[in-house]
């Protein structure tokens, strides 16, 4: 989403002014509930607050409330005179989420006697930060219990204690990936901690690390963060690899050299990050989409193939293996790009934008029913065979395509490949 301008400096000594600027940034008036409407004692924490502090609120950031008493009757009946869609996330410790007008509102029952104690048990100091609502929709002063406001200023993740990161163990990869994702430094005792506890989260639901990864892997630093999580030993329960040396130049550098777009970066990069710390093990154990795994096995075969030859040009391979290449990554070459010589990978990048490449879109010249009515075929592995050879004349530019008007020479390359395959069978 587009980041709003925010005043500056927002992060300030003063608790108050930071408080004032931070309600001018949030503009509560936009909000899809009303300040107003909120029980006395509400309070806004997590990612909106950091976020508007550090200027990098998005449009519709995502509210995440602290109230007094039952939260999820407070969501309903918000409903019920908003509209919007709630659901339950914990019905034992009161959490819902009531989806309205494009918002997010994620409302928790305050945990323990009081607004500072709720925030002692947050993960990182940065996110247990809390600005208080009065009933007015006035703001107060901030509440900061573990100095979040002077982490956020000196750019260090700090866990608010290491009892808090065992208590959900994928708060250690969380903190990895927050840390990419705001560029910050994970504090050296935080390290440690979770060096010391890193095999707790094999413990974690697989989707809820699958989802950290997928974030991390597109945080504008997540090939840092992701080599962090390795070195931590966070990927051990899943996956053997430990340091990939590709994995050092997969950033926005490295794409822009080869030429690559926003959005052709963004979906490289992603892919590339990923499949560079998913071994065959992490693949087969972690559940990620089954669309991804595929993709993510096909990029890492390609890629040891081209380290394995040497070869930093996609012209350095047989034809037999480029065709096969081409097929399986299609819609992801950027991604094996990024592993090339620059210059040839812009050339190659070049082509493949061109849809009507015949190498780097590859498409049988003509349909397979033609084949039948025209030579008598039925349906079964000889016809893909054939298929498969006119593809591959095709792509390397021995034929031309039949939409073309040159149907003629295309069966007559048929007929021709039939009778060698006749012939074979007969020796």
């Amino acid at each position: 989403m587009p980041q709003r301008p925010v005043p500056a400096p927002i992060l300030t000594p003063e608790a108050h002014s930071c408080a004032r600027r931070l309600w001018e940034t949030l503009q509560p008036q936009n909000w899809p509930v009303a300040p107003q409407r909120l029980p006395a004692g509400t309070a806004l924490v997590g990612g909106a607050v950091r976020d508007g502090l550090l200027g990098r609120l998005p449009e519709r950031p995502d509210l995440d409330l602290v109230v007094p008493g039952d939260a999820i009757a407070l969501a309903r009946g918000l409903q019920r005179g908003l509209g919007g869609t709630c659901v339950v996330l914990d019905r034992e410790r009161s959490i819902a989420r009531l989806v309205l007008r494009g918002w997010t509102l994620d409302l928790a029952r305050c945990e323990g006697e009081s607004l500072p104690v709720d925030l002692g048990r947050r993960d990182f100091t940065v996110n247990a930060i809390a600005l208080p609502l009065a009933p007015g929709g006035e703001g107060a002063e901030l509440v900061d219990p573990t100095g979040g406001l002077e982490d956020l200023a000196a750019g260090r993740l700090v866990a608010v204690s290491e009892a808090n990161l065992l208590a959900d163990p994928l708060r250690m990869l969380r903190g990895m990936r927050l840390a990419a994702e705001l560029g910050f430094e994970v504090d050296a005792t935080t390290l440690a901690w979770i060096g010391k506890h890193h095999g707790r989260l094999a413990a974690v639901a697989g989707e809820r690390v699958v989802a950290e990864l997928e974030r991390l892997a597109v945080a504008p630093a997540g090939a840092e963060g992701l080599q962090r999580v390795l070195e931590a030993g966070l990927l051990r329960p899943w996956s053997d690899v430990e340091a990939p040396a590709e994995l050092q130049h997969l950033d926005g550098g490295a794409a822009t050299r080869r030429g690559l777009d926003p959005a052709e970066t963004a979906a490289a990069l992603r892919l590339a990050r990923l499949a560079a710390v998913l071994d065959e093990r992490a693949l087969a154990a972690l559940p990620l989409s089954r669309r991804t795994e595929q993709r993510c096995r096909q990029l890492r075969h390609w890629g040891e193939r081209l380290r394995q030859g040497g070869i930093d040009r996609l012209e350095g391979l047989a034809e037999e293996e480029r065709l096969a290449l081409q097929q399986q990554l299609e819609e992801d070459l950027p991604a094996l790009l990024l592993q090339l010589d620059p210059a040839a990978a812009q050339a190659a990048l070049g082509r493949w934008r061109d849809r009507r490449d015949p190498l780097f879109h590859p498409r049988t010249p003509i349909d397979g029913g033609r084949l039948q009515r025209e030579l008598g075929l039925r349906p079964g592995p000889l016809l893909g065979r054939l298929l498969q050879h006119l593809l591959r004349e095709r792509a390397f530019g021995r034929l031309p395509d039949a939409s073309g008007g040159d149907d003629a020479v295309i069966l007559a390359a048929a007929r021709r490949w039939l009778a060698a395959a006749e012939e074979s069978r007969r020796d």
